[in-house]
């Protein structure tokens, strides 16, 4: 770890035990960044601590949608696809429409489908009525027409198919983006720092004990509310504050896999599986990405994985509508495996509603668990607002301002961000077209950062790895600006390398020594 690197997390270190915050949030995925978020713009002294990397667990191992939620108008839950797609429209305009994008989805519909012709045409009308036709008209659509958007279709049997538009993302980009506007807004984050225990004052939570997970150096935080956004492992969390708290949430494992795409794809799948559950094929970061699964999980969180059972059922899904050349398993370059956080209870997890928990300990602890992509921002302000209501308003008394609608960091047209990075050939970087696009659609207008990078440094210019558009200077930004401190930090959350198959031994040995501070190649 360079020097400048590891001062930055020793400085980090002695502003978070030496600080009294309003507010300590522990996690940092969806929900504890969006909340840590909210805070500091409120005017909150805010920390933020994460055991690994933000969003380094279920928070970069989505289906990297941001949707409306097309089967919760089996249910009947309008209401809840209206505010989904008010949040989506919100990210993909005034929040984040350099990181989120629009997409196309088809909806195959087969002879002995679920769901036939009529009924699926209704459904994708209500739905982008619901988004106020703001992403087109949702309708009905021939098998050609369906064939000609998604070349790798299968067309044995196909009636007809439905079409409807929604966004997709990189999740891992989006997190690293909302903490870096948390960090601006005044938060102090660190990642890599385990809480080991939790500090109480006459009987109440007032901060916590910490172990750097970098060089085992311990230090507390304290604070005058303390929130466990800790995901999969709140349970966990809450026992440390209350030994004998029961269970409050049950998880659920969701498996995808990623392989390399035969076609070029101009919309998406949405594969009917039943009456209830449906599977995707969504082309992403040039590639193809498939899933998800939906099962109990009873196991550590830490050990998730993807089973060959998992591997076998999701292609198995896929190919009720994808060609059997494109489900080859030869071709998979990387699977992952998350836990969604859902409400204790009865019955079968894939029929669990999708809400956030929000509960208080007997130290006064409070634990929230749950929640999604779309709305994290909306979510994270809801959580907020809850936390400044307590009884004895222990936050409330303190706020300057209420959140407010800011975009993240970089907002700026991806297309003409990519134009702009490719004109910096006169000021000696030259980029291919690829890779100016790569890095306009992952950093929006940060991307010139990484430009004043290049020309400082040529060889961050190169590509990491010559099939891939990834280069050097993201690898060194994530080190420098980006709190990137494993090898694994910057392979699957910074960069696109693992999702690509791209992330050999090799060049996980030279990220190793560019974290280390040296330069590529040196």
């Amino acid at each position: 770890m360079p020097v400048a690197a590891l001062a930055g997390r020793v400085q980090t270190r002695a502003e978070l035990s030496q600080n009294t915050y309003d507010l300590l949030v522990i996690g940092g995925g969806i929900l504890g960044t969006a909340v840590t978020w909210m805070a500091a713009q409120s005017g909150l002294r805010v920390a933020m601590v994460d055991a690994n990397d933000f969003a380094g667990a279920t928070s970069s191992a989505s289906s990297k949608l941001v949707h409306g939620g097309l089967r919760y108008l089996q249910t009947g839950n309008f209401k809840l696809v209206a505010e989904n797609h008010r949040e989506r429209r919100a990210l993909a305009s005034d929040i984040a429409p350099h990181l989120v994008k629009p997409l196309t989805f088809v909806v195959p519909i087969y002879r002995g489908s679920p769901h036939g012709a009529a009924k699926l045409g209704a459904g994708v009308f209500l739905y982008s009525a619901l988004s106020a036709f703001g992403d087109g008209l949702g309708r009905v659509i021939t098998p050609r027409q369906a064939a000609d958007r998604v070349p790798a279709l299968r067309t044995s049997g196909l009636k007809a198919a439905a079409v409807y538009g929604d966004h997709q993302m990189n999740d891992s980009r989006v997190a690293v983006m909302t903490v870096q506007a948390a960090v601006a807004a005044g938060a102090d984050v660190l990642n890599h720092a385990r809480v080991v225990g939790l500090r109480t004052t006459r009987g109440r939570v007032t901060g916590a004990d910490v172990r750097d997970q970098i060089d085992g150096v311990e230090f507390g935080v304290n604070a005058r509310l303390v929130l466990n956004a800790t995901g999969p492992w709140v349970d966990h969390l809450r026992r440390l504050e209350d030994p004998a708290a029961a269970p409050s949430v049950r998880l659920s494992k969701g498996a995808h896999l990623v392989l390399r795409r035969a076609d070029a794809w101009q919309a998406a799948l949405t594969i009917p599986i039943d009456k209830y559950r449906v599977s995707f094929a969504i082309p992403w970061e040039d590639h193809l990405l498939l899933g998800t699964t939906d099962e109990p999980y009873d196991n550590d969180p830490a050990a998730v994985a993807v089973t060959d059972a998992d591997i076998s059922q999701i292609l198995d899904e896929a190919g009720h509508a994808v060609a059997d050349y494109q489900l080859r398993r030869e071709d998979i370059t990387y699977t992952f495996a998350g836990l969604r956080v859902l409400p204790g209870g009865p019955g079968d997890v894939s029929e669990a509603k999708r809400e956030t928990v929000l509960t208080r300990g007997r130290g006064g602890m409070l634990s929230v668990a749950g929640g999604k992509w779309t709305t994290y921002r909306h979510i994270g302000k809801v959580v907020f607002d809850a936390l400044t209501k307590l009884p004895g308003r222990p936050l409330g008394a303190t706020i300057a301002r209420g959140p407010r609608m800011v975009p993240l960091p970089g907002l700026a047209n991806a297309d003409a961000v990519a134009r702009r990075l490719q004109l910096e050939r006169e000021r000696g970087v030259s980029l291919a077209g690829d890779i100016a696009s790569h890095l306009a659609s992952h950093y929006g207008s940060v991307a010139f950062d990484l430009a004043q990078l290049m020309r400082d440094d040529p060889a961050l210019a190169e590509r990491v790895h010559p099939d891939g558009p990834d280069i050097w200077a993201q690898v060194a930004f994530a080190r420098d600006r980006e709190w990137a401190v494993t090898v694994e930090d910057v392979v699957r959350r910074r960069t696109t390398l693992t999702v690509r198959g791209l992330d050999t031994a090799l060049i996980r040995e030279q990220i190793g020594s560019v974290l280390a501070g040296t330069s590529p190649g040196r």
